[in-house]
């Protein structure tokens, strides 16, 4: 239970973007089986599949997360699989199949702005998410809930030292931060790890990268099934 007096020292509240403020992963996946019909003469969808997340994970260091790199991923995918005999118009097809995602409408999820009104003014609110930055700004723009952040910071990755960063530019200590998320993996065993708290709001689908096989359970940790019980425990 998320008791008031345990976070009593609370100054800010971090939010997730992709899976926690608006939708994202089932975009994602929809491109994933435009990708598999598209080379399907190759593999059976569940090769594919596994060869274009294999591809995905292995250029994590280079290009990051978002959507640019998973573009570069599905043309490095399908050259690997194809012997390098796929033709320009299928890459072409892939590069047409990506910037449909960069242009995807933003879908808030339920009760997102009615928690962010009732919690501004009463703690800082910031966004900490992974991505592309001009694509995760546009997006957040794009939603209209831009003007209830202090900061927003798009970071290459979510350990714990990049939340250690965070805190730095922050100003602030780890138990006066509250960090809200869609990801066991990402937004809450690192914020925990560093004596920080960590709220996970659960999303339909997750991507296979940020899935975690054991249970949670900490002292600092809270989970909730919808994103407005987190303002019932605040406030």
């Amino acid at each position: 239970m998320l008791h008031k007096d345990k976070i009593s020292k609370l100054k800010v509240i971090a939010f997730d973007a992709d899976d926690t403020l608006f939708v994202n992963e089932p975009y994602f996946q929809e491109t994933e089986q435009k990708f598999c019909v598209l080379m399907e003469d190759y593999l059976s969808h569940q090769g594919l599949s596994q060869e274009l997340f294999k591809t995905e994970i292995q250029n994590l260091s280079l290009y990051g997360y978002g959507i640019k790199g998973y573009i570069l991923s599905m043309i490095e995918a399908a050259i690997q699989i194809s012997n390098n005999t796929i033709s320009i118009e299928v890459i072409a097809k892939i590069i047409e199949y990506g910037k449909e995602l960069l242009e995807k409408p933003i879908d808030l999820l339920d009760g997102v702005e009615e928690t962010l009104q009732a919690l501004q003014g009463k703690y800082k609110l910031v966004v900490a998410t992974k991505g592309d930055l001009k694509d995760q700004h546009s997006k957040l723009h794009r939603s209209g809930l831009g003007h209830y952040f202090h900061h927003i910071e798009v970071m290459s990755d979510k350990q714990e030292v990049d939340y250690e960063k965070l805190l730095k530019r922050l100003d602030i200590k780890a138990d006066e931060f509250l960090m809200i998320g869609n990801s066991l993996k990402s937004d809450v065993l690192p914020v925990l790890g560093i004596g920080g708290y960590a709220v996970h709001i659960p999303f339909h689908t997750t991507w296979e990268h940020e899935k975690i096989s054991h249970k949670v359970e900490h002292e600092n940790f809270f989970a909730f099934e919808k994103i407005t019980e987190v303002v019932n425990k605040l406030l």
